[in-house]
């Protein structure tokens, strides 16, 4: 795209806002000022871009969403799924046969196993574990790894179909979070703040959390593009907050600073801004003033955030002992329950370890005390709120993990490959049908049997979900409309109310 024309367009609708009637973004800005003035500094004449708190590029969505948000317990590394949901029994039989090649059929491998001279098929040693445990749904859940989850199956909808053409970690991981496998491309949160705006004016629209985990192990890095805004402006991009020191970097005043003195700062650093903005038409610009807003406002509703001493002892109690303890998945779950209740738009949150070639036994019951009981009282927390009807809750992973052992096989221990072929998720409230099953593998939880879920779709479905329509949320960008689902993807309407 020529960038003299991109500066005209700028110039055209930016100047209209910025310089009619000296400044109609000051209007703006007190108008969303004007709901809660007692956490938020008065409008200053340099602003002429809204705050966060703001409608996104579509006035309203495509049509009536189920959900107005949503919290996406993202488990990176690749849960394995034949040891936790997808139940194989039959399995035990095959122990330590080769995997048929009627069921491999060529599909590639990994570095990690593609030398290995025999795939031996390693049944989960769980297997007398598995039960289920719905009243209205048929799933079968391993109770000995996940007992807390097992008891909530009636309220989620467990797909065991999902598969992605990446097949290793990074490619896979941006894959699912921004709908390419290159990165680049803006992530599944800035869509939707660029689509749907912020529901509220003190909080970004979009906050990721990062956890510890207990399998003390290497991990996949977590790069911040992960929860990028790609080409989209900046100020769409996720704000992650930390467990230690300020949740957000310089969030609070210097020594010697007071409230006053940093309003009187940024009031002048706007007109700088302003004044730069108004001779090069940087996009940019407008997004800076409008974060350092966001930034003044969060100095009062972070620190109000992360405190959780009103909570109850019966709601610290449900989420566990690990709620106590900044950082970890059961204290960021608790968080992201407060984020919703304070209408953040987009809630991510991670927790690394996932990626089990080896000693799976060992890690695995690991990884699942972090995230089993948290998960479970997170939903549970949502519903005796009333939150969970609107919320979205989806936990999964970037891919599956393989039926075949890699490396020293043994009835007790065994680690397990990449497998982008077949995995499972969960997804729960928003619009979900609650107590379903959907989709299927054989029996060697290899290949997709019944209704495969992509990638595309997946994000597709989470997107109706919010009311908007996947093909048409779209962005120019070098001369051609982008959109996460780039041009594939369909919803899955049968798992959906």
């Amino acid at each position: 795209m020529d960038p003299r024309q991109d500066a005209q367009q700028l110039q055209t609708r930016r100047h209209f806002l910025g310089r009619s009637a000296t400044g109609i973004g000051t209007a703006a800005l007190a108008s969303l000022l004007a709901g809660d003035r007692g956490l938020a500094a008065p409008p200053h004449a340099g602003a002429t871009t809204a705050l966060q708190g703001r409608p996104g590029i579509l006035s309203q969505p495509h049509f009536p969403g189920k959900a107005k948000r949503v919290i996406y317990l993202f488990m990176s590394g690749a849960p394995s799924q034949i040891d936790m949901f997808d139940f194989k029994p039959k399995m035990d039989e095959q122990f330590d046969q080769d995997l048929p090649d009627s069921v491999r059929m060529g599909q590639r491998l990994t570095t990690m196993t593609s030398g290995q001279k025999r795939f031996p098929v390693a049944p989960s040693k769980w297997n007398d574990k598995f039960i289920q445990p719905g009243q209205t749904s048929d799933a079968w859940v391993n109770a000995e790894l996940l007992p807390h989850t097992a008891k909530m199956m009636d309220e989620v909808c467990l797909v065991r179909s999902m598969y992605t053409e990446a097949i290793n970690h990074d490619p896979a991981i941006t894959y699912i979070a921004t709908g390419h496998q290159i990165p680049g491309r803006p992530s599944l949160g800035a869509w939707l703040s660029y689509g749907l705006g912020s529901m509220n004016e003190n909080l970004p629209s979009f906050v990721v959390l990062t956890s510890t985990w207990s399998a003390k192990r290497d991990a996949q890095a977590l790069y911040e593009r992960l929860w990028g805004s790609g080409f989209l402006p900046s100020r769409h991009a996720g704000v992650s907050l930390r467990s230690s020191g300020d949740p957000v970097l310089y969030l609070s005043n210097p020594p010697g600073i007071d409230a006053g003195t940093r309003r009187a700062m940024l009031d002048g650093l706007a007109k700088l801004n302003q004044k730069r903005f108004e001779t090069i038409q940087d996009p940019e610009i407008s997004t800076r003033i409008a974060q350092y807003e966001m930034a003044f406002r969060m100095q009062t509703s972070v620190p109000e955030l992360t405190d959780t001493s009103g909570e109850s002892s019966a709601t610290l109690d449900m989420y566990g002992p690990d709620v106590h303890k900044p950082g970890t998945f059961a204290a960021n779950c608790l968080l992201a329950r407060r984020l919703a209740e304070r209408d953040v738009r987009f809630i991510q949150v991670f927790i690394r370890g996932w990626d089990q070639h080896g000693n799976l036994p060992r890690d695995l019951p690991l990884q699942c005390g972090d995230v089993d009981q948290a998960s479970s009282a997170l939903l549970r927390d949502l519903k005796q709120r009333g939150l969970l009807d609107d919320t979205l809750v989806i936990w999964g992973g970037e891919f599956g993990r393989t039926i075949y052992c890699q490396g020293g096989l043994t009835r007790e221990n065994y680690g397990r490959d990449h497998h982008p072929r077949a995995f499972s998720i969960w997804m729960a409230g928003g619009g979900i049908k609650p107590g379903l099953t959907y989709g299927a593998t054989d029996d060697f939880c290899y290949n997709i049997t019944e209704s495969p879920v992509h990638i595309h779709d997946l994000n597709a479905t989470i997107l109706h979900c919010l009311g908007i329509n996947h093909e048409k949320l779209t962005y120019r960008f070098q001369g051609r409309d982008f959109r996460l689902t780039d041009v594939h993807g369909k919803v899955v309407h049968d798992i959906l109310t």
